[in-house]
């Protein structure tokens, strides 16, 4: 067998195995060892297994990851939530639809502090959903409004997914992180436009409740300064040149666990579970690692990235049509898998393809970081779209009286939203790269 048929062989291993629900991590490291046996032998395979795990996790930049899934873990156990919850609503909930528009602007936020869609819904979700169910929003817009503005959480900075991006593809974190920002705000606002137009089609889904005193804005305002602190001394620290992203992710750790500790939503079981939340998540997304190594080493001996990227030159498309392509193929793949495990497969394989397209004029890190974040808006759909819809399933825990349909129904006017600023972050590339060049 050709080294492009072992390949492809190995893709359809990985997806068998992932459809009779083998862990992700096994289900691509097993027909990669498989597929390097056949191409290389078994004593090539031992040799290549003995500094494998070393040589992926000796790598210093990964230590970023735990440190801000532990800022996340602190951020959600810690009740900071509910006061951007409350904030929001302060501001906007006396317009039709505003709780909605209150719950994305919280996402927003506690995504700023945490890195996890998953979280951010869940944690954002438990305040807000109460709240909006109380003043009779309908099941439909409070569910969906909540499993899409969970997915700002990982695209608002810091990012997991755009960390795993940076170090796969040898890029600087502080610059995607920089350049994620901008998208993250055209995500919010066109979530917060999505609603609005929604409320005007259907005004009874989302009623609108009197408005808030000065006081109670002020002191929902004072409320909300921590996460604000947080965010300025990770993030300023970072790009004022005063520490690196792994040193700005445990200083951001150490004071999200002091603000949780200061306002008493944090004792000593609190801080356990969160310890083992985060040594949880570390080694899934380490094991997913391994197993990538495993089946990217295999493929890299099948020549079939190079193969592909010959293919992808030859064909003669316009590179823009070649790069909506790879975008479509995320959206299918995100039917079948989560974002991590896309974004680790996939891009040793896409990436050299990509790079070697001429793509706007776009010297190689502009092209990479612009393409990191083009990626990383096209993971969202999966988190919200059928059949996987991540954050619908973690929603509709919460709201077991709102059947599943009905959140699906919702979410369309989010994923129109997300294919516009998907278009125009392609067509755009400025709206990624003005602010990384203006502060890195």
């Amino acid at each position: 067998m050709s080294g492009l048929g072992v390949g492809l062989s190995m893709f359809g291993g990985m997806l068998l195995l992932m459809a009779l629900r083998v862990p992700i991590a096994i289900s691509m490291f097993v027909p990669g060892a498989i597929g390097y046996v056949a191409l290389a032998g078994d004593a090539a395979l031992l040799n290549q297994l003995k500094g494998m795990a070393y040589a992926r996790y000796s790598v210093y930049d990964l230590s970023v990851i735990p440190l801000f899934l532990l800022m996340g873990e602190f951020a959600t156990k810690g009740g900071l939530s509910r006061a951007l919850f409350k904030c929001g609503n302060a501001l906007l909930g006396h317009f039709r639809g505003g709780m909605a528009m209150a719950a994305i602007l919280a996402c927003a936020a506690f995504g700023a502090v945490c890195g996890s869609s998953v979280a951010t819904a869940a944690t954002v979700g438990q305040v807000a959903l109460p709240e909006m169910r109380r003043y009779n929003y309908s099941g439909r817009l409070a569910t969906a409004t909540l499993a899409a503005g969970g997915t700002l959480g990982i695209l608002i900075p810091p990012s997991v997914v755009l960390v795993v991006y940076a170090i796969l593809t040898e890029q600087n974190i502080a610059k995607l992180f920089a350049a994620a920002f901008v998208p993250g705000f055209i995500a919010a606002a066109g979530y917060i436009t999505a609603i609005a137009i929604y409320v005007r089609l259907y005004p009874g889904h989302g009623p609108a409740q009197p408005r808030h005193s000065k006081a109670e804005l002020l002191e929902s305002l004072i409320e909300v300064w921590p996460v604000a602190a947080i965010f300025f001394v990770v993030f300023g620290g970072i790009y004022g040149g005063i520490f690196t992203p792994t040193e700005g992710a445990a200083i951001g750790a150490a004071c999200t666990f002091f603000t949780a500790l200061a306002k008493r939503e944090l004792d000593a079981d609190g801080i356990a579970r969160c310890c083992y939340g985060t040594a949880q998540t570390t080694g899934m997304i380490f094991m997913i690692f391994l197993g990538a190594d495993m089946l990217n080493s295999a493929l890299a001996l099948s020549q079939m990235p190079t193969q592909l990227a010959s293919v992808v030159s030859s064909l003669g498309w316009p590179p823009l049509l070649v790069v909506a392509g790879i975008l479509v193929f995320y959206v299918i793949l995100g039917c079948v898998m989560d974002e991590l495990s896309m974004i680790i497969l996939t891009i040793p394989v896409l990436f050299p393809s990509v790079m070697a397209l001429d793509l706007w004029g776009l010297n190689p890190t502009d092209k990479a970081v612009w393409f990191g974040i083009l990626v990383l808006c096209v993971v969202e759909f999966g988190l919200i779209a059928p059949p996987v819809g991540l954050n619908v399933y973690v929603i509709n825990s919460l709201a077991r009286d709102v059947p599943m349909s009905e959140t699906y129904r919702g979410v369309v006017p989010f994923l129109i939203s997300d294919v516009v600023r998907v278009t125009l972050l392609m067509l755009f590339p400025s709206l990624s790269l003005w602010l990384m060049h203006l502060i890195t």
